[in-house]
């Protein structure tokens, strides 16, 4: 009952506020003052059920964290843990999702395949980044500069040198794994504000001098007529080609799913994970900073490098303006909404956050205040992402000698 009230009153403030925009229209040629009462019932209406279902949402969060209170926190035991650790459900999604992927581009049209690609590219950005933000803890907002150094690899590589795709393709994340750590060096003791400002501002500084470096890089112009993914000196027409890239992808997205997977469960992933919580504790306990840090930005790096040679031979067609700061921030949102560390969750959010706008053009204009109100929702909701990264846990057991004995 209590909301209800406190629901009816925000109503009718909103009433209060909208009433000289939504109600009153003047019409200057007819001098004439049009009285739209119905829209004051829409406003009213809308700002009430909003405002109850927001006290609801925000009762019900403040009720959960009570319980896991409680309970000491949340075990990780729902339905997306279940999903992900049980065989029986784990097994035939992972089949069904399998067989789908592999039939995808003989059910819809070329448009579509083309559209999944790009979803894939930012896969292998967002499992690149989730390395050094999610897993090591160290914010980077100039991601893209590592994207757009690997796009100009392959075409200026290709352009001066003739080397093909499969030729530059270890050459881009070489390059992108050295940027990383020439990144890296500089700041190895900075953290906050101050990581994020010098990482923003290396990717500023690195679309200037593509834009400016004219006599290399054609500035501006950008760099037309590159080659797409060959196989076996075959000739493919667009349709083939672009079937042939989303099959590529989705190896790529693989071999990056494994590689991350294992470097999470290795000794320098244990290490990331540790100076993410504690970078003192983790200091303290002997693991090198400098080359745990230098580690985590150079293989984020080099799938970013790599992915961006793909990037290059899908579009045939790169410029300065294919590679600003808004990629950034959609691969940074891609990790946080997925959830820190979390490879399914990165995936899932990568895919939300690309195919959805394009699926979506009838709200363009609204695109932006649809992808703030979610980031808001989720950070108020449901902060560990969209499937949060369980911890694993390491439980002694004795030896069946001793248990009897005792």
């Amino acid at each position: 009952m209590k909301n209800i009230k406190q629901s009816l009153l925000i109503a009718a403030w909103f009433v209060f506020l909208t009433f000289p925009l939504m109600v009153v229209k003047v019409n200057t040629l007819k001098h004439l003052v049009e009285w739209r009462w119905l829209n004051m019932l829409w406003v009213a209406l809308g700002a009430f059920f909003l405002s109850f279902v927001w006290r609801w949402a925000m009762e019900r969060k403040q009720l959960r964290s009570r319980a896991d209170e409680e309970s000491g926190g949340d075990d990780g035991t729902g339905l997306g843990h279940r999903l992900l650790h049980d065989p029986k459900l784990f097994r035939p999604a992972l089949g069904g999702l399998a067989a789908a992927a592999l039939l995808f581009p003989w059910v819809l049209d070329v448009y579509q395949v083309n559209i999944m690609v790009l979803a894939l590219i930012f896969v292998v950005l967002g499992l690149g980044l989730n390395i050094t933000v999610g897993l090591a803890g160290l914010l980077d907002l100039g991601y893209v500069a590592f994207f757009a150094v690997g796009a100009y690899s392959y075409a200026l590589i290709n352009q001066y040198y003739g080397l093909g795709f499969w030729a530059c393709l270890p050459v881009g994340g070489i390059i992108g794994a050295f940027l990383g750590v020439v990144l890296g060096f500089p700041i190895l003791r900075l953290r906050g504000d101050y990581l994020a400002i010098v990482t923003l501002g290396f990717g500023s500084i690195a679309k200037i001098v593509i834009e400016n470096w004219e006599d290399f890089t054609n500035g501006a112009k950008g760099v037309a007529n590159i080659p797409r993914p060959g196989l076996f000196g075959m000739e493919m027409n667009i349709g083939a080609a672009t079937i042939y890239t989303y099959y590529l992808m989705l190896l790529m997205v693989l071999f990056t799913i494994f590689v991350t997977n294992r470097l999470k469960d290795s000794r320098i992933g244990r290490a990331w994970m540790a100076l993410r919580e504690d970078e003192i504790a983790c200091v303290a306990m002997g693991v090198d900073m400098a080359r745990t840090k230098l580690s985590a930005y150079a293989f984020g790096a080099f799938w970013a490098g790599a992915v961006g040679v793909i990037f290059a031979a899908r579009n045939t067609y790169i410029n300065p303006n294919s590679f600003t700061f808004m990629e950034s921030a959609i691969v940074l949102s891609i990790v946080v909404l997925g959830g820190m560390g979390s490879i399914v969750g990165v995936i899932i959010a990568a895919l939300v956050l690309i195919l959805m706008p394009e699926y979506l053009r009838a709200f363009a204009d609204y695109r932006m205040l649809v992808f703030g109100a979610v980031m808001v929702l989720m950070m108020i909701f449901r902060p560990q992402g969209l499937i949060a990264n369980v911890r694993k846990t390491y439980v002694h057991r004795k030896p069946a000698a001793e248990e009897s004995n005792g």
